[in-house]
């Protein structure tokens, strides 16, 4: 059992990927001597070489377009982009040509691009550098969204994504970089598109992703002393969304509560709280609830930033509600 930060998890994930494939390499501003800005990639030029970590220039643009071309013709980059708010400045190569290849080649043209990028707010970066952009990904069909939210989760999503043979968006949460836990040599590799049962419960369902995942479990520690048991559940990734697992989840507790960073409109958990509406309505004992962000830019000031992101107390408070429904 071995003890890492959520950043080292990636380095060794790709550090792995680079090692085991030479058609994987890595692109991005200031990724290879500089070692990225949040230093994941730090090393990593000097073990592989310039051909395989390769610092770009300043433009989204060249870096997807690059990452497009590559894959193409045979290889699988990993294209960072260094704040998730700069998708868009690329939008249209990410929803429009990288989305769409293998669709409109027939199958023909697989584009097994992975794209890295820090997103969240909680480090004062302000309002066009802090946001929860995955949110505006999921009505483009054709991507995939990993959401780690744990150095195990980070690890295992980023070696699924970059075995992909479709394109994946990585995203990666500023305020978590640090973050410890456990990377057991003998557990189950993830794969896209399943969910992870954080803790187990019999009274409330939580379903919460990245810093969200970390401050619910917290809450579920004061909630189990005032004897809720609440069981988390952690998506991983946005597309595919498990919602099987969070309606079996249903089954047993008949209530739900969604907790994300983001505001609620478009979001991730209005679809999660819309499919089981449409679809295991009859489990739930309560109307479903929400703890998000507010609908308004990120502030920069660091007591008004933590005011916007949604807190531990803010989560035991709505499950105490959600209880008495």
């Amino acid at each position: 059992m071995t003890e890492v930060t959520f950043r080292e998890a990636i380095h060794q994930a790709l550090t792995e990927a680079l090692g085991d494939d030479d058609r994987v390499f890595l692109l991005g501003e200031d990724i290879a001597a500089a070692g990225g800005a949040f230093k994941v990639t730090d090393g990593l030029m000097q073990r592989f070489g310039s051909d395989r970590v390769r610092d770009t220039p300043i433009s989204e643009q060249a870096i997807i377009g690059t990452a497009i071309g590559a894959a193409l013709k045979g290889l699988r980059p990993v294209a960072e982009l260094m704040f998730a708010d700069f998708t868009g400045v690329c939008f249209d190569q990410i929803a429009n040509q990288l989305a769409k290849y293998r669709y409109m080649t027939g199958g023909q043209a697989g584009v097994p691009v992975t794209i890295r990028m820090a997103n969240g707010a909680g480090g004062g970066f302000g309002a066009q550098h802090s946001q929860t952009v995955e949110n505006w990904f999921l009505n483009v069909p054709g991507l995939k969204i990993a959401v780690p939210g744990s150095p195990a989760d980070a690890y295992d999503l980023m070696l699924a994504s970059i075995h992909d043979e479709d394109p994946v968006l990585f995203f990666e949460h500023k305020s978590m970089m640090n973050l410890k836990g456990a990377l057991a040599p003998d557990r189950e590799p993830a794969s896209l598109g399943r969910a992870a049962i954080v803790r187990p419960g019999s009274d409330v369902t939580v379903v919460a992703t990245q810093l969200m995942r970390v401050r619910a479990e917290q809450a579920a520690t004061v909630l189990a002393d005032e004897g809720v048991s609440m069981e988390l559940i952690d998506p991983r990734t946005l597309i595919p969304l498990d919602v099987a697992t969070v309606g079996t989840s249903l089954e047993q507790t008949g209530r739900l509560l969604i907790v994300q960073e983001s505001p609620f409109g478009g979001s991730w958990g209005a679809t999660m709280i819309a499919a089981l509406m449409l679809d295991r309505f009859e489990l739930l004992d309560a109307p479903p609830a929400i703890v998000c962000g507010d609908d308004t830019p990120i502030p920069y000031a660091g007591v008004l930033e933590e005011a916007w992101l949604p807190t531990v107390d803010r989560i035991v408070t709505a499950v105490r509600e959600l209880m008495r429904r």
